[in-house]
């Protein structure tokens, strides 16, 4: 298992989904991609799929 399959969850979600999410949560969230990933995530209501690529956003952020 790569090191991305394990941060990001593992199927499903690509670096280069992480990446175009990140950019598009900082241009939500006024350049706080963190602060955004986690309060999406906080409201709930959201898709497996969306809280899963949220989550990878999440640690993607965190460890860099």
């Amino acid at each position: 298992m790569s090191l991305f399959s394990w941060i990001s969850g593992g199927a499903g979600v690509t670096e280069a989904d992480v990446r175009a999410e990140v950019w598009k949560l900082g241009a939500r969230h006024m350049g706080e991609p963190l602060a955004g990933a986690l309060a999406e995530l906080k409201a709930g209501g959201l898709s497996a799929e969306r809280q899963q690529l949220l989550n990878a956003c999440v640690k993607s952020l965190r460890k860099g």
